[in-house]
């Protein structure tokens, strides 16, 4: 048992920590981002050492390990081992795949890289998704008068395909592209309504204020992020968490937007199935009403 349940707490270390970052003070931000940009090495060595390399002290690193779930550092040293092995044997990949993309990288290091950060994040947002929030998410959509979405960026285009899925099954939702249209249609929401911001990070202040309005009005208020515990994530009623692998080079890559457009996917699934015949019809009539528009 105590087997077993070491090993979920390992699969999950590279998640947990990634979570944290918006949580954590800036040296202990510092040794995060040391520990997830090269975990196999980080895994060799000694509390000194990372302090030494993150340029802050044995006490942050401490505080660090604390925060993300370990009592003692050589706990995380084991599961920082036993991830990075499993991960290396699951996709036959060398460790030197954790790195950030450097100038010496070749374009099939590149590609190697991209491809394996991005089906890690379709992996570990599959191990962290909450199926209980998930279905709370699906409840409070399946039951709304109107849903209004809202991103700033990347985020703004994972809500525009929320929306059009969404509106291709009948149900009433709108995507807000302009903070100030989307803050105006979120005062207009009630109880009946539900409002849906999605944002990697959790802390773009428009996108927080929009879910700050739409809960001032009564909605029930869904998050769609990779920090739980980010400005966002604490707004929201119901928190969907993502765990994309971004890194500072890639940072607003495809593995945020790809974790996002899985969980939007989950979403909208499960609305459909509440009302299954009702929402394949709409899905027949509305792919009949565009096949005019393609070519023979």
């Amino acid at each position: 048992m105590e087997e077993a349940l070491g090993g979920q707490l390992s699969r999950t270390v590279l998640v947990r920590i990634r979570s944290a970052l918006p949580s954590l003070r800036p040296s202990e931000r510092a040794i995060a981002e040391l520990v997830l940009a090269d975990p196999s090495r980080a895994a060799m060595m000694s509390i000194a050492d990372l302090a030494e390399q993150g340029g802050t002290s044995t006490t942050s690193v401490v505080r660090f390990y604390k925060k993300v779930g370990y009592s003692g550092y050589s706990d995380l040293r084991l599961d920082l081992a036993r991830e990075t092995a499993r991960e290396s044997l699951a996709n036959n990949v060398p460790a030197g795949v954790y790195e950030d993309i450097n100038t010496s990288d070749s374009l099939r290091d590149i590609v190697s890289k991209i491809a394996f950060n991005e089906t890690m994040s379709i992996a570990d947002t599959a191990q962290v998704l909450d199926v209980d929030k998930l279905a709370q998410a699906v409840e409070a959509i399946s039951t709304s008068r109107k849903t209004d979405i809202f991103g700033v960026g990347a985020g703004g285009l994972v809500g525009e395909d929320l929306q059009q899925k969404l509106h291709r099954i009948g149900l009433t939702s709108f995507s807000w592209s302009d903070p100030h249209a989307a803050l105006a249609s979120a005062a207009l929401l009630d109880g009946d309504g539900v409002a849906v911001a999605v944002s990697h990070s959790g802390t773009t202040m428009d996108t927080v204020d929009f879910l700050l309005a739409a809960k001032a009005a009564g909605a029930t208020t869904i998050a769609v992020t990779n920090h739980a515990d980010s400005a966002l994530g604490r707004t929201a009623d119901i928190v969907l968490s993502t765990a994309a692998r971004e890194t500072p080079f890639r940072s607003g890559a495809m593995g945020s937007r790809i974790a996002q457009m899985m969980v939007v996917d989950c979403l909208f699934v499960g609305v459909a199935q509440r009302s299954y015949d009702a929402s394949v019809s709409a899905l027949k009539k509305t792919h009949a009403a565009v096949q005019s528009r393609k070519l023979a």
